[in-house]
């Protein structure tokens, strides 16, 4: 394997170490400045909502991981933009009915629930369904209900924090923006990186390893989730 192969195959590989060494492995994680702004923060703040929300989809792995999976073998502009709308939309949608109605569930069984949309995606790209069950499933649809459970994730999350009920909308809202700025950010390297290795012949080689890496970070992630479950639910 040449350098630029393997310094290509770290940067593919990245959310899956960030998997592993994350220390909010068992929740969707917010990390200490973030939570000390959440909590006292009392009014408007679309700028600091903008970068929070930016920053947790960049460094996000389960979001990461079930988007290289949804556009691993997406070769057109125009699917990838579908297939990534369809999976905004699911996100945004449950992110704020969730925390406007107060509506929250347990956040290891979310969690857990988004360990295995990335098994689905990787089991899917490798035509899991059709070799077993003799069916595929539609994977549009798919997307987006795998995009409803990883907004109520956050949704979650964020009501742990008692956000005040004053412009709570608009704050919101700027989260949510940040969120999709992020996800472009974070798209952009990948989609760079990706299009890089489909040039290489390694790219079809290893397509089954990754897929099958994948699904393993998947199940870990479930494997926690459900043991967060276990212990503290």
């Amino acid at each position: 394997m040449t350098p630029t192969i393997q310094r290509l195959a770290w940067l593919i590989g990245l959310p899956f170490f960030l998997c592993f060494l994350s220390p909010s492995v068992f929740a969707h994680g917010v990390d200490a400045n973030t939570e000390r702004f959440l909590l006292v923060n009392q009014g408007v703040a679309v700028g600091l909502f903008l970068y929070i929300g930016a920053k947790h989809m960049v460094t996000g792995y389960d979001h990461l991981l079930f988007l290289i999976g949804v556009i691993f073998f997406l070769f057109r502009t125009r699917d990838v933009l579908i297939y990534v709308s369809l999976f905004t939309l699911g996100h945004s949608l449950t992110l704020l009915f969730g925390v406007l109605n107060n509506m929250a569930v347990n956040p290891f069984l979310i969690d857990a629930i988004i360990g295995l949309s990335i098994v689905y995606k990787g089991f899917d790209n490798l035509g899991g369904f059709r070799r077993l069950f003799g069916f595929q499933p539609n994977t549009k649809i798919a997307v987006m209900v795998f995009g409803l459970f990883h907004g109520f994730g956050l949704a979650t999350k964020l009501q742990d924090f008692s956000l005040p009920q004053a412009a709570l909308w608009k704050n919101l809202l700027a989260f949510n923006v940040g969120v999709e700025l992020g996800q472009f950010v974070a798209l952009l390297f990948i989609l760079i990186a990706l299009d890089f290795w489909r040039r290489h012949k390694s790219f079809y080689t290893f397509s089954t390893a990754t897929n099958t890496l994948l699904m393993t970070g998947g199940l870990i992630l479930f494997g926690y989730q459900i043991t967060g479950y276990l212990i503290n639910g």
